[in-house]
């Protein structure tokens, strides 16, 4: 994982308050993106909550995430928003898919 993603992956549970213990990374992936004067990443970030909570904290980790700030040393998040609504899954567990860009601040 990169360290923009990973700064990120802590922004976002921090700005949701949910304790980091009840969120599990799966699957992060990150791709460095250039435009003509900006270089950055892409990311998607694949988050599960599990447990009886589980809907409630996901809703929590992605609403409202389009017009959020986000404070990252180094790093300007440019676009990021929940890919579809939080998934419920057979376990009881919730999954939510997170896509952002994040670009170098020079």
């Amino acid at each position: 994982m990169s360290s923009a993603a990973a700064a990120l992956l802590r922004a976002l549970i921090t700005r949701a308050d949910v304790p980091r213990d009840r969120i599990l990374l799966i699957d992060p992936q990150s791709t460095d993106w250039r435009s003509l004067t900006f270089t950055g990443e892409r990311h998607r970030i694949i988050l599960r909550v599990p447990g009886p909570e589980s809907k409630s904290l996901a809703k929590l980790l992605g609403e409202g995430l389009e017009e959020a700030e986000f404070t990252i040393s180094g790093v300007i998040v440019a676009d990021i928003g929940a890919e579809g609504a939080p998934n419920l899954e057979s376990d009881g567990s919730t999954t939510l898919v997170i896509e952002a860009l994040t670009v170098a601040e020079d």
